[in-house]
């Protein structure tokens, strides 16, 4: 390689030098569109961009690098060149507001820029490369002597020579991209300028800023609104919607907040709840959320109907308060699909809609729409004294009053870009930065992209090395929920961070222009989760903006085929995780070869939610992402990460978390570069590879929740620049050693320590220096859970106590420690910050540490302490302490699995009611603790959440005294309990959920009715289940429940000798299931009382009466749900008219439904209707069907009898679920059914259908009679499930019209054979099973499917026979 090599590298530093001066007085140009959506240049923020690339061209590694090749003089030929471009930067940064061409100048530096940084990298990795290998070369010699002979040949390979040739030729190419940018520069005629001059300032006296929550202005606002939301105005409906109405940033939002926290309105409401609506109007999420505010569980629902009935239940009768926060939505049709729930709730209800369009108000019948109008001019004054001076007004700043008058002027009054703007002046004390700022030409730019003049400001105020950070935030979507310490981490994967001079570390830099940001108003802090940050809509759009073409994010909406050429220039992509991520569309994305980011995003998600991507994808794209520095595909149901990945020799960030992986190739130790490798959640990782230990440059290893690996690579105690490595197992022999923590001194965050019980010599704990691991947060020790003679309890108790982590922890977890005491750190108040501690099987331990002295702590778990008899007040702190109340902030106490505990006693306690221990304690769980039989404990008032699960009746008894506030108890597996005593009862007068199951002594509730009615004055909600000898819930009263007049909820399940059941006049809900003797429940009379009861579910109970739906009790039910019922003969006519869902199963004797039967009129709103599996039942009034508006999801299937006029091809109009099959009309036969196009999804039954292929398209056209054809499958179908096709052959055809289908399942077709040659093309979801044919044609090896269907994301062609039963 020759010397000009160095030389066009010096040329370059000498360039970048100048760039670097680049002054950050510089204006925004007018917006560009590009690709339909608004993005712009903006800014460039080449400053701290250059000042990166600066470090790295003063890399030792790179120089030496440079001078072992030779061309170290080659370098120095760069000096002219460069300082004519840093001449004009200056001149440029203000000429390009109004000049385009100085604007694409700018443009094209910047993406010069990226390119000499990939060069500097590109060597720099080389140097890397070259210094391990001579690192291995060395420790591999058995003498040194052989290279301290040939140092200067060592280098001179045919790779090193082919790789100096290839640098060269790209010096060579930016050599002349840089002379072009300079004779353009010329020909723009810019201006050399000198730097601008640094003025002497003096910041003002910092004082404390009022509380935001303190609103400037607002007060008539609220209490306008404050009228509307408690006031008695007449309506009409029960639910009242107040709508906000005004300009982003005017403080919608912070208004509602206000009003949502008023201590009137949370006294006033029942029910509240809080929902971030945005752009996108998810009917389901957004249900979903309701559903969870109001107290519903976790849970999964496989379709909306399912929730809203859910959701129904939990507002019916209910004075709720809803707020729909940034509400866009214009459509009324998915308005009033929503609201659907909300009418069942209480007079009094309300909905606060906040939003920017009246419209959106219109469209929600909103009768009450308040428009907030802007501050006045006195308000505003007075707020934005508050963020720029930290004072109420500007009286002690005459001097500055008339400019910050003129620059509320201009903002117009608007709160945020008060607060915004006066944060940037809170930093510029002198009168003229702020002249200079009210003059700033900013201020004459058109508005466009709706980002407000001040709003820009507050970021051109930013320095450079800010202004990156946040342009970056453009690639999370509104709305984003951002943790502070995955953005840092990006950060620096991007090298927009840089170890600083001063030994800070770039991980606490990060936090620190993150804090910065932050304090500027360009982040909030979540309302649901204060460790989490978001950002407001229009700070959102202002990172778009100045994010320019180099930064885009895409979505489902967004067509990539059409942008070939913009995909060229972006540098930085994210985009929105879809449930399967198309083949096709990744496919496009290996035309971005400059990508340097690429980011699987989503702003919110359920838990159990999977996203699905073809391995194909990873397989095809990787190789060409040469450039790709952050990766990241977590939650993605990938299962192998292909070798290619070594290629990515540039990558710094790489996210495979939560995601299907088992192992990582090898190739992973190539990437020298990588900071951060992320695999937590991964539950089937089960290895790790041995090269880890080639990671010198790795920081953060977070492998946390992965339950499969058991074995830490060899030497990775030696990447001593760890910080985050959250989990080691520590092994025999050659395994990771306790004492390797001793070299990894940067180690924070979480950390679990397995496998302590291999410690053999206590010193080795100590050599860990977990002492002196000050970032430690969340630390874990566990031994092995197998007790055997090979433990040595003396040397655990070393062990643990040389264990003694730094005192600002915060969570621990000891577990199956065999120690028989815990050391005294345990415990120690000076562990300020721990909230949270879990001692879980240390069977050996007699007794537990005192507890009491942790003043912070919040949860404390006992677990599995076989060991311990009794526990009295040493747990609390010692008698003659000085620390005051015992457990001052402990609000949840669980004890499980203690064999042996037997007493709980403190001496002393407070029986008078007074203030003792556990003051703030609100939940307490005693699970399987079979001796324990004394509790003598003293009142604890603050306790709301009883769990007493497998012990004594003692323990119940005992504990049910302890507190008078219980609301919630549950009762489980009692030994004794025969039913709830006197002394029990007696103290439940608070209790509004009771649950008993597993209690299989238990033969009744309670035994005189008066004293049951009189105590249980609050109970709403009763649970029973798998109670074995219950028989009734009174023993001697046959009409108890009636006189319950707060119960509301009733679930009796698997109490196979309950005979009868009464319910009370408030019944809402009534569940009975698997109870087999019961023969009646008695409904109340109605007489001049109205119906309550919504929803009835009746399953598996086969000696009911017949006559159990004739009761017009019933006349009210909006859910009824009838199945393994075979005494039901007849259908009420004309009854259950307020049906919205019907499920009548497995009712072997039902032979009709009449026509008025479930609100077949229009006049009503029935959704959803299923009929399956009833054998004898011949007809349903189906040609009503097409009159039901309403219905959205059908389900006829498996009866067998069906009059054969059906089906007829009359439909729901608006029907968008279909199941249906097994009737007595052969499928063969059917004929065109004209389908509704609303029709989404459908199963097909296929028992006895006949059916052996499926019409075509061309079929349809051409044939004269639609009777004679076979069945033709609707167009607008994006889910099919085909079951149970015993002749059917051929899919090859009948498919091939399907153009919106996503998901196909293909079970039991046994004749079944092949499929459409060419893959549909939005097809992302295959899977078959029990089809040989098929299945063969279709395998990964031999299958000559494979080709068509391999790129599909979520496949799987080999569903088990087991998996088959499950779903049918």
């Amino acid at each position: 390689m020759s010397l000009k090599f160095y030389s066009d590298l010096q040329k370059l530093s000498q360039r970048l030098c100048s760039i670097c001066k680049f002054s950050s007085k510089n204006y925004p140009r007018k917006l560009e569109t590009i690709f339909s959506f608004p993005m712009a240049v903006g800014e460039i923020f080449l400053a701290a961009f250059i000042a990166v690339l600066f470090e790295k061209l003063a890399s030792a590694e790179l120089i030496k690098l440079a001078r072992s090749e030779g061309i170290y003089s080659q370098l120095k030929k760069w000096n002219n060149t460069l300082s004519q471009i840093q001449a004009v930067l200056v001149d440029a940064g203000q000429k390009h507001l109004r000049e385009k061409a100085v604007e694409l100048w700018l443009n094209k530096l910047q993406h010069l820029a990226y390119d000499i940084d990939d060069l500097l990298d590109d060597l720099a990795t080389e140097a890397m490369r070259r210094q391990m290998k001579q690192e291995s070369n060395y420790a591999n010699t058995s003498t040194s002597k052989v290279l301290k002979i040939i140092p200067k040949f060592s280098n001179f390979t045919p790779r090193t020579i082919m790789y100096g040739r290839k640098m060269s030729s790209k010096l060579d190419e930016l050599t002349t991209k840089l002379r072009d940018l300079v004779e353009e520069k010329n020909i723009l005629g810019l201006n050399n300028n000198v730097e601008r001059s640094n003025r002497t300032s003096r910041r003002l006296e910092e004082t404390s800023l009022v509380d935001v929550s303190s609103i400037v202005g607002r007060e008539g606002d609220k209490d306008a609104l404050l009228g509307k939301l408690l006031g008695n105005a007449s309506c009409s409906e029960n639910v009242g919607i107040v709508s906000i109405i005004g300009l982003g940033g005017i403080g919608k939002t912070t208004l509602a907040r206000v009003l949502y926290n008023e201590e009137k309105v949370k006294d006033h409401f029942e029910l509240m709840s809080w929902v971030c609506v945005s752009d996108e109007f998810d009917v389901f999420n957004i249900s979903k959320a309701i559903f969870k505010d109001v107290g519903g569980a976790d849970q999964k629902f496989e379709n909306l109907n399912q929730l809203h009935v859910a959701l129904t239940e939990k507002l019916s009768k209910k004075r709720f308060l809803l707020v729909l926060d940034d509400v866009w939505n214009e459509d009324y049709t998915e308005w009033e699909l929503l609201q659907r729930p909300f009418v069942v709730g209480a007079p009094g209800s309300k909905i606060i809609v906040t939003t920017r369009k009246k419209t959106v108000a219109s469209v929600m019948d909103s009768v009450q729409a308040y428009p907030l109008g802007l501050l006045s001019n006195e308000e505003a004054l007075s707020l934005f004294a508050q963020h720029a001076l930290g004072k109420q007004n500007f009286d002690s700043h005459p001097t500055l009053k008339l400019l910050g008058e003129g620059i509320i002027k201009k903002c117009g009054g608007l709160p945020l870009a008060l607060i915004s703007l006066g944060r940037v002046l809170r930093r510029k004390p002198n009168d003229e930065e702020w002249e200079e700022l009210l003059n700033s030409e900013i201020w004459n730019l058109q508005n466009e992209g709706k980002i407000l003049p001040a709003l820009r400001l507050s970021y051109y105020d930013l320095p450079p090395h800010l202004k990156q950070l946040f342009a970056y935030c453009s690639l999370f979507p509104k709305d984003y929920l951002f943790d502070k310490d995955e953005l840092v981490l990006l950060w620096m994967a991007e090298g927009f961070l840089y170890e600083s001079k001063g030994g800070k570390s770039m991980e606490n830099l990060g936090r620190e222009y993150f804090e910065e940001l932050q304090s500027r108003s360009f982040f909030q802090h979540s309302s649901d989760d204060k460790s989490q940050y978001k950002m407001h809509d229009l700070i959102n759009d202002l990172a778009t903006s100045v994010a320019g073409e180099f930064f885009s994010t895409l979505d489902d909406k967004m067509n990539v085929e059409d942008r070939n050429e913009a995909l060229e220039k972006f540098r930085h992509l994210s985009f929105i995780r879809q449930e399967h991520g198309i083949y096709r569309k990744f496919k496009f994305l290996q035309r971005a070869r400059r990508l340097r980011t690429f980011l699987a995003m989503s702003v919110m998600t359920e838990t159990w939610q999977k996203f699905y991507l073809s391995n194909k994808v990873l397989v095809e794209l990787l190789p060409q992402l040469q450039f790709i520095r952050v990766l990241s595909l977590a939650k993605y149901s990938i299962t192998e990460v292909p070798q290619s990945i070594g290629n990515l020799k540039h990558i710094r960030y790489l996210n495979f978390s939560k995601t299907g992986i088992t192992c990582l190739p090898k190739e992973i130790g190539d990437l020298h570069n990588l900071q951060s490798l992320l695999v937590s959640g991964c539950v089937l990782l089960s290895s790790l590879p041995d090269t880890c230990v080639k990671l010198k440059s790795l920081r953060h290893l977070d492998i946390s929740n992965t339950p499969k690996l058991n074995k830490m690579p060899l030497g990775i105690g030696g990447l001593t620049s760890l910080q985050t490595l959250s989990k080691v197992i520590l092994g025999e022999a050659n395994g990771f050693k306790i004492s390797d923590l001793k070299g990894l001194l940067h180690l924070q965050g979480q950390l679990s320590i397995q496998g302590l019980h291999s410690v053999i010599n206590a010193i080795h704990s100590k050599e860990a220096n977990l002492l002196h691991k000050k970032g430690l947060c969340d630390l874990e020790m566990e031994w092995s859970d197998v007790f055997d003679d090979s433990r040595n309890e003396k040397i655990e108790y070393e062990v643990l106590e040389g264990l003694r982590p730094y005192h600002k922890l915060r969570t621990l977890k000891i577990l199956y420690y065999m120690g028989m005491k815990f050391p005294s750190w345990v415990g120690d108040p000076a562990f300020v910050c721990l909230t949270e501690l879990t001692l879980r099987g240390c069977k050996s331990c007699t007794c537990l540490p005192t507890l009491g002295h942790l003043r912070s702590l919040q949860k404390l778990f006992i677990e599995g302490m076989s060991g311990l008899k009794r526990l009295g007040s040493e747990l609390l702190a010692h008698t003659n302490s000085c620390q005051g109340i015992a457990f001052p902030s402990l609000e949840v106490l669980e004890f499980k699995d203690m064999q042996g505990w037997e007493t709980w006693s403190i001496n002393g306690g407070h029986k008078d009611g007074s203030a003792g221990s556990y003051p703030c304690l609100r939940e307490i769980s005693i699970i399987n603790c079979p001796k324990l039989d004394v509790v003598e404990i003293e009142l604890m008032s603050s306790l709301q959440v009883l769990h007493i699960e497998g012990c004594l009746v003692a323990v119940l008894r005992s504990m049910v005294g302890v507190s008078p506030s219980i609301l919630r108890l549950t009762v489980a597996n009692i030994e004794g309990l025969t039913h709830l005593h006197g002394d029990v009862i007696e103290h439940l007068g608070a209790v509004e959920y009771l649950c008993i199951r597993e209690c299989d002594e238990l033969k009744y509730l309670w035994e005189i009715k008066s004293e049951a009615c009189e105590i249980l004055v609050s109970l709403y909600d009763l649970e029973l289940d798998s109670c074995q000898k219950l028989v009734s819930l009174g023993e001697k009263e046959v009409n108890m429940g009636i006189s319950l007049k707060s119960l509301r909820h009733v679930s009796i399940k698997n109490c196979p000798r309950l005979e009868s059941y009464n319910c009370p006049n408030s019944i809402e809900k009534l569940v009975i299931d698997n109870c087999q003797l019961v023969t009646s429940f008695t409904l109340p009379t109605v007489h001049d009382l109205p119906s309550t009861l919504k929803i009835l579910e009746i399953t598996s109970s086969h000696n009911l009466e017949a006559s159990l739906l004739l009761n017009n009790f019933l006349s009210s039910l909006g859910s009824l749900y009838i199945s393994g019922v075979p005494n039901v003969r007849s259908f009420p006519e004309g009854c259950l008219v307020h049906l919205t869902s019907l499920v009548i199963n497995h009712c072997d004797d039902i032979e009709s439904i009449p026509d008025k039967g479930f609100g077949f009129l229009p006049l009503f709103g029935l959704r959803s209707l299923n009929m399956n599996y009833n054998k004898n039942l011949k007809s349903i009034p189906h040609r009503h069907l097409q009159s039901l508006t309403s219905l959205e999801q059908l389900s006829i299937s498996n009866c067998p009898r069906m009059d054969y006029s059906f089906p007829c091809g009359l439909w729901p109009p608006n029907m968008s679920f279909l199941l249906i099959g097994g009737l007595k009309k052969p499928m063969s036969e059917w004929g065109l059914q004209n389908f509704p196009t609303s029709l989404v999804t459908l199963y097909l039954s296929g028992q006895n259908s006949g059916v052996v292929s499926l019409a075509t398209d061309e079929e349809m056209r051409t044939s004269n009679s639609t009777t004679s054809l076979p069945f033709f499958l609707p167009s607008s179908l994006t889910f099919l499930e085909i079951f149970g096709f015993m002749d059917l052959e051929s899919l090859s055809k009948g498919l091939q019209h399907l153009t919106c289908l996503e998901e196909l399942v293909i079970i039991s077709c046994p004749k079944l054979g092949d499929l459409p040659d060419t893959l549909l093309p939005l097809l992302s979801c295959l899977w078959v099973g029990c089809c040989p044919k098929l299945q063969e044609r279709c395998h990964s090896k031999k299958g000559n499917y494979w080709p068509v269907i391999s790129g599909i994301p979520d496949l799987d062609v080999s569903i088990s026979y087991e998996v088959v039963k499950l779903r049918h």
